[in-house]
């Protein structure tokens, strides 16, 4: 059973199981104040438990959580809160706290649609020059969530990330390399990152030679941004 019409919720369409549900539906935008948002989630999270008890409950959660600068956002605190709530009502769970996943379509204000965009269009990008972000193929979100539940994990909470963090700076360089086109920035100190611990998923990276960080951006830029068709609309 696939909960969500969006980004992740697309990567189960062909996938799913029956004995899972996959809930990738309610609030996503980090920025959301809205409290009917968050209700919203936490109402269809206690439906979904309630209509089929039995069903491993497979959460995708964010790793903003770990971000000292997010730690009293209202989108942190319902996501913390919505991940009890599974823990205290389902008798088998899995809670995925995963990173920037980077897939077709899905939010144009995504970190790599943006950056993309604004490329294509010769636009300046403000880069803070500290901050860091993980970037993951959504792919790879799909088939490490596969992965595990063939090992049967259980109540667990695992975060779903890639193995290093990439530099906005840094990025943005190897974009330049990847479409050879030199990228108009505006350098500011400032800004920050944080570390992601992926002990239940590292493996999964080294076994599919997808340790080098720049091939791997390399690899996602050229699955989902083309050179033949760079431009997000």
């Amino acid at each position: 059973m696939i909960i969500g019409n969006g980004l992740i919720a697309s990567l189960f369409a062909n996938n799913d199981k029956e004995n899972c549900i996959f809930f990738a539906s309610g609030v996503s935008n980090s920025l959301e104040t809205s409290d009917e948002a968050f209700l919203r989630e936490e109402y269809l999270i206690k439906s979904t438990i309630t209509k089929a008890p039995d069903k491993i409950f497979i959460y995708f959660s964010t790793c903003s959580i770990y971000d000292s600068s997010k730690t009293e956002s209202q989108y942190v605190l319902h996501k913390l809160k919505m991940e009890q709530l599974i823990k205290s009502s389902c008798e088998k769970f899995l809670i995925l706290r995963v990173s920037n996943a980077v897939g077709n379509g899905g939010n144009p204000n995504l970190l790599m649609n943006y950056l993309i965009r604004s490329v294509n269009n010769n636009e300046t990008i403000n880069v803070h020059t500290k901050a860091t972000r993980n970037l993951i193929d959504a792919e790879d979100i799909r088939n490490i969530t596969f992965q595990l539940i063939e090992r049967h994990e259980r109540n667990k909470i695992i975060n779903v990330a890639y193995i290093q963090n990439y530099a906005i700076i840094e990025i943005l360089e190897i974009i330049e390399r990847f479409y050879n086109k030199k990228i108009k920035l505006n350098l500011i100190k400032d800004g920050s990152g944080y570390d992601i611990n992926v002990p239940d998923v590292e493996e999964y990276f080294k076994k599919n030679r997808l340790a080098d960080k720049e091939s791997y951006l390399c690899r996602i830029l050229e699955k989902y941004y083309p050179l033949r068709d760079t431009i997000i609309e």
